[in-house]
Protein backbone atom coordinates (compact mmCIF):
# COMPACT_ATOMS: atom_id res chain seq x y z
CA UNK A 1 0.00 0.00 0.00
CA UNK A 2 2.85 2.38 0.86
CA UNK A 3 2.87 5.67 2.70
CA UNK A 4 -0.31 7.65 2.04
CA UNK A 5 1.53 10.95 1.76
CA UNK A 6 3.90 9.52 -0.83
CA UNK A 7 0.96 8.03 -2.74
CA UNK A 8 -0.68 11.48 -2.84
CA UNK A 9 2.57 13.01 -4.12
CA UNK A 10 2.81 10.31 -6.76
CA UNK A 11 -0.74 10.94 -7.96
CA UNK A 12 -0.06 14.68 -8.21
CA UNK A 13 3.12 14.17 -10.21
CA UNK A 14 2.59 15.33 -13.77
CA UNK A 15 5.12 12.71 -14.93
CA UNK A 16 2.86 9.86 -13.89
CA UNK A 17 2.00 7.96 -17.11
CA UNK A 18 -1.70 8.80 -17.19
CA UNK A 19 -1.66 11.26 -20.08
CA UNK A 20 -1.47 14.37 -17.92
CA UNK A 21 1.08 15.91 -20.30
CA UNK A 22 -1.64 16.00 -22.97
CA UNK A 23 -3.90 18.27 -20.89
CA UNK A 24 -4.00 22.03 -20.45
CA UNK A 25 -7.10 22.23 -18.27
CA UNK A 26 -8.82 24.15 -21.05
CA UNK A 27 -6.10 26.81 -21.08
CA UNK A 28 -5.16 26.30 -24.73
CA UNK A 29 -8.60 27.21 -26.12
CA UNK A 30 -8.82 30.01 -23.55
CA UNK A 31 -5.54 31.44 -24.88
CA UNK A 32 -6.87 31.08 -28.41
CA UNK A 33 -9.92 33.07 -27.29
CA UNK A 34 -7.71 35.89 -26.01
CA UNK A 35 -6.45 35.06 -22.54
CA UNK A 36 -2.98 36.54 -22.13
CA UNK A 37 -3.09 37.87 -25.71
CA UNK A 38 0.16 39.39 -26.98
CA UNK A 39 1.89 38.44 -23.74
CA UNK A 40 -0.16 40.96 -21.77
CA UNK A 41 -1.98 40.30 -18.51
CA UNK A 42 -0.27 36.94 -18.13
CA UNK A 43 -1.44 36.80 -14.52
CA UNK A 44 -4.86 36.01 -15.99
CA UNK A 45 -3.57 32.43 -16.11
CA UNK A 46 -3.71 32.27 -12.31
CA UNK A 47 -7.16 33.85 -12.31
CA UNK A 48 -8.32 31.21 -14.79
CA UNK A 49 -6.94 28.41 -12.60
CA UNK A 50 -8.64 29.97 -9.56
CA UNK A 51 -11.97 30.08 -11.41
CA UNK A 52 -11.62 26.37 -12.17
CA UNK A 53 -10.91 25.59 -8.53
CA UNK A 54 -14.14 27.32 -7.53
CA UNK A 55 -16.29 25.61 -10.15
CA UNK A 56 -15.48 22.48 -12.17
CA UNK A 57 -12.60 21.36 -9.97
CA UNK A 58 -14.70 21.75 -6.82
CA UNK A 59 -17.24 19.35 -8.32
CA UNK A 60 -14.58 16.80 -9.26
CA UNK A 61 -12.93 16.97 -5.84
CA UNK A 62 -16.30 16.39 -4.16
CA UNK A 63 -16.98 13.40 -6.41
CA UNK A 64 -13.57 11.90 -5.57
CA UNK A 65 -14.19 12.42 -1.84
CA UNK A 66 -17.62 10.77 -2.05
CA UNK A 67 -16.19 7.86 -4.03
CA UNK A 68 -13.48 7.36 -1.43
CA UNK A 69 -16.08 7.46 1.35
CA UNK A 70 -18.32 4.87 -0.32
CA UNK A 71 -15.44 2.56 -1.23
CA UNK A 72 -14.01 2.81 2.28
CA UNK A 73 -17.41 2.11 3.83
CA UNK A 74 -17.79 -0.89 1.52
CA UNK A 75 -14.45 -2.20 2.71
CA UNK A 76 -15.32 -1.72 6.39
CA UNK A 77 -18.66 -3.45 5.93
CA UNK A 78 -16.94 -6.50 4.48
CA UNK A 79 -18.22 -6.26 0.91
CA UNK A 80 -14.76 -5.85 -0.57
CA UNK A 81 -13.31 -8.82 -2.38
CA UNK A 82 -11.20 -11.05 -0.20
CA UNK A 83 -7.56 -11.77 -1.11
CA UNK A 84 -7.46 -14.35 -3.85
CA UNK A 85 -10.81 -13.28 -5.29
CA UNK A 86 -9.13 -11.26 -8.01
CA UNK A 87 -9.81 -14.15 -10.38
CA UNK A 88 -13.55 -13.77 -9.99
CA UNK A 89 -14.91 -12.69 -13.40
CA UNK A 90 -15.03 -8.92 -13.62
CA UNK A 91 -18.78 -9.06 -14.19
CA UNK A 92 -19.30 -11.36 -11.22
CA UNK A 93 -21.98 -10.58 -8.65
CA UNK A 94 -19.75 -9.11 -5.95
CA UNK A 95 -17.97 -6.70 -8.29
CA UNK A 96 -21.30 -5.78 -9.85
CA UNK A 97 -22.66 -4.99 -6.40
CA UNK A 98 -19.77 -2.68 -5.59
CA UNK A 99 -19.91 -1.06 -9.03
CA UNK A 100 -23.59 -0.40 -8.41
CA UNK A 101 -22.73 1.51 -5.23
CA UNK A 102 -20.39 3.75 -7.20
CA UNK A 103 -22.71 4.16 -10.18
CA UNK A 104 -24.81 6.89 -8.54
CA UNK A 105 -21.67 8.92 -7.85
CA UNK A 106 -20.65 8.79 -11.50
CA UNK A 107 -24.22 9.67 -12.49
CA UNK A 108 -24.13 12.67 -10.13
CA UNK A 109 -20.84 13.78 -11.67
CA UNK A 110 -22.24 13.42 -15.20
CA UNK A 111 -25.34 15.44 -14.27
CA UNK A 112 -23.06 18.23 -13.08
CA UNK A 113 -20.82 18.04 -16.16
CA UNK A 114 -23.16 19.06 -18.99
CA UNK A 115 -20.53 19.07 -21.76
CA UNK A 116 -20.17 15.69 -23.45
CA UNK A 117 -16.70 16.80 -24.54
CA UNK A 118 -15.58 17.43 -20.96
CA UNK A 119 -17.15 14.15 -19.83
CA UNK A 120 -15.31 12.31 -22.58
CA UNK A 121 -11.96 13.85 -21.63
CA UNK A 122 -12.43 12.91 -17.97
CA UNK A 123 -13.42 9.34 -18.80
CA UNK A 124 -10.43 8.86 -21.08
CA UNK A 125 -8.17 10.14 -18.33
CA UNK A 126 -9.96 7.84 -15.91
CA UNK A 127 -9.29 4.88 -18.15
CA UNK A 128 -5.58 5.66 -18.25
CA UNK A 129 -5.46 6.12 -14.48
CA UNK A 130 -7.34 2.86 -13.93
CA UNK A 131 -4.93 1.01 -16.22
CA UNK A 132 -2.00 2.29 -14.17
CA UNK A 133 -3.72 1.73 -10.82
CA UNK A 134 -4.50 -1.90 -11.61
CA UNK A 135 -0.75 -2.50 -11.98
CA UNK A 136 0.40 -0.43 -9.01
CA UNK A 137 -2.54 -0.90 -6.61
CA UNK A 138 -4.33 -4.11 -7.73
CA UNK A 139 -7.05 -3.74 -5.06
CA UNK A 140 -8.82 -1.19 -7.27
CA UNK A 141 -10.04 -4.15 -9.33
CA UNK A 142 -12.24 -5.08 -6.37
CA UNK A 143 -14.28 -1.91 -6.96
CA UNK A 144 -14.03 -1.11 -10.66
CA UNK A 145 -14.17 -3.19 -13.85
CA UNK A 146 -10.83 -3.90 -15.44
CA UNK A 147 -11.75 -2.05 -18.59
CA UNK A 148 -14.03 0.85 -19.26
CA UNK A 149 -14.14 4.62 -19.36
CA UNK A 150 -14.94 5.82 -15.86
CA UNK A 151 -14.74 9.44 -14.73
CA UNK A 152 -11.27 10.28 -13.45
CA UNK A 153 -12.43 11.56 -10.03
CA UNK A 154 -14.26 8.27 -9.44
CA UNK A 155 -11.13 6.27 -10.23
CA UNK A 156 -8.98 8.55 -8.09
CA UNK A 157 -11.44 8.22 -5.21
CA UNK A 158 -11.14 4.43 -5.37
CA UNK A 159 -7.35 4.70 -5.47
CA UNK A 160 -7.57 6.90 -2.40
CA UNK A 161 -9.67 4.30 -0.60
CA UNK A 162 -7.38 1.35 -1.32
CA UNK A 163 -4.17 3.25 -0.52
CA UNK A 164 -5.39 4.80 2.74
CA UNK A 165 -5.58 8.42 1.60
CA UNK A 166 -7.68 10.71 3.75
CA UNK A 167 -10.56 12.71 2.31
CA UNK A 168 -8.38 15.80 2.60
CA UNK A 169 -5.55 14.18 0.66
CA UNK A 170 -7.90 13.07 -2.10
CA UNK A 171 -9.44 16.54 -2.45
CA UNK A 172 -6.03 18.22 -2.32
CA UNK A 173 -4.67 15.91 -5.02
CA UNK A 174 -7.53 16.76 -7.37
CA UNK A 175 -7.23 20.48 -6.69
CA UNK A 176 -3.45 20.68 -6.96
CA UNK A 177 -3.36 18.55 -10.10
CA UNK A 178 -5.87 20.80 -11.85
CA UNK A 179 -4.05 23.98 -10.87
CA UNK A 180 -0.61 22.70 -11.83
CA UNK A 181 -1.98 21.39 -15.15
CA UNK A 182 -3.10 24.90 -16.08
CA UNK A 183 0.06 26.62 -14.82
CA UNK A 184 2.36 24.09 -16.50
CA UNK A 185 0.52 24.42 -19.81
CA UNK A 186 1.00 28.19 -19.72
CA UNK A 187 4.76 27.66 -20.08
CA UNK A 188 4.18 26.10 -23.51
CA UNK A 189 1.41 28.41 -24.66
CA UNK A 190 2.53 31.87 -23.54
CA UNK A 191 5.77 33.83 -23.02
CA UNK A 192 5.80 33.01 -19.31
CA UNK A 193 8.80 33.21 -16.99
CA UNK A 194 8.93 29.85 -15.15
CA UNK A 195 9.56 31.71 -11.88
CA UNK A 196 6.35 33.67 -12.42
CA UNK A 197 4.48 30.43 -13.11
CA UNK A 198 5.73 28.93 -9.84
CA UNK A 199 4.67 32.11 -8.05
CA UNK A 200 1.17 31.84 -9.51
CA UNK A 201 0.87 28.23 -8.35
CA UNK A 202 2.05 29.13 -4.85
CA UNK A 203 -0.50 31.94 -4.83
CA UNK A 204 -3.27 29.37 -5.36
CA UNK A 205 -2.45 27.41 -2.20
CA UNK A 206 -5.06 29.24 -0.10
CA UNK A 207 -7.72 28.57 -2.76
CA UNK A 208 -6.74 24.89 -2.82
CA UNK A 209 -6.97 24.62 0.95
CA UNK A 210 -10.36 26.35 0.95
CA UNK A 211 -11.60 23.76 -1.54
CA UNK A 212 -10.21 20.93 0.62
CA UNK A 213 -11.96 22.19 3.75
CA UNK A 214 -15.16 22.68 1.78
CA UNK A 215 -15.49 19.21 0.25
CA UNK A 216 -13.56 16.87 2.56
CA UNK A 217 -16.45 16.46 5.07
CA UNK A 218 -18.99 15.40 2.41
CA UNK A 219 -20.56 11.98 2.89
CA UNK A 220 -23.79 12.16 0.84
CA UNK A 221 -24.26 12.33 -2.92
CA UNK A 222 -26.79 15.14 -2.63
CA UNK A 223 -24.05 17.27 -1.03
CA UNK A 224 -21.96 17.29 -4.22
CA UNK A 225 -21.88 20.91 -5.46
CA UNK A 226 -23.25 21.77 -8.87
CA UNK A 227 -20.98 24.65 -9.80
CA UNK A 228 -20.52 25.20 -13.51
CA UNK A 229 -18.33 27.22 -15.85
CA UNK A 230 -20.22 27.52 -19.17
CA UNK A 231 -17.39 29.38 -20.92
CA UNK A 232 -14.97 26.57 -20.11
CA UNK A 233 -17.46 24.17 -21.71
CA UNK A 234 -17.63 26.39 -24.79
CA UNK A 235 -13.84 26.45 -24.98
CA UNK A 236 -13.76 22.65 -24.73
CA UNK A 237 -16.23 22.23 -27.59
CA UNK A 238 -14.29 24.65 -29.79
CA UNK A 239 -11.03 22.90 -28.99
CA UNK A 240 -12.44 19.46 -29.83
CA UNK A 241 -12.87 20.46 -33.48
CA UNK A 242 -9.69 22.53 -33.75
CA UNK A 243 -7.44 21.07 -36.44
CA UNK A 244 -4.18 22.39 -34.98
CA UNK A 245 -3.69 22.07 -31.26
CA UNK A 246 -0.84 21.42 -28.85
CA UNK A 247 -2.88 19.76 -26.09
CA UNK A 248 -5.67 17.23 -26.28
CA UNK A 249 -7.88 19.31 -23.97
Amino acid sequence: MGNAELVAMMLADGRLPTGGHTQSGGLEPAVRAGLGADGKQLADVAAYARDRLRTTTRVEAAVAVLTRHIATSSHLSGTKLSPGDENVPKNGPRLSERAATLGPVEAAWAARTPSHVVRGVSRRQGRLLLRLARRVWPDVSAYLPNDGEIARPVVLGVVGAVTGLSAEQVARTIAYDDAQTVISASLKLLPVDPADAATWLAGLHDDIEWLVKDVAPLTRIDEIPADGAPLIDVFAHNHAIERMRLFHA
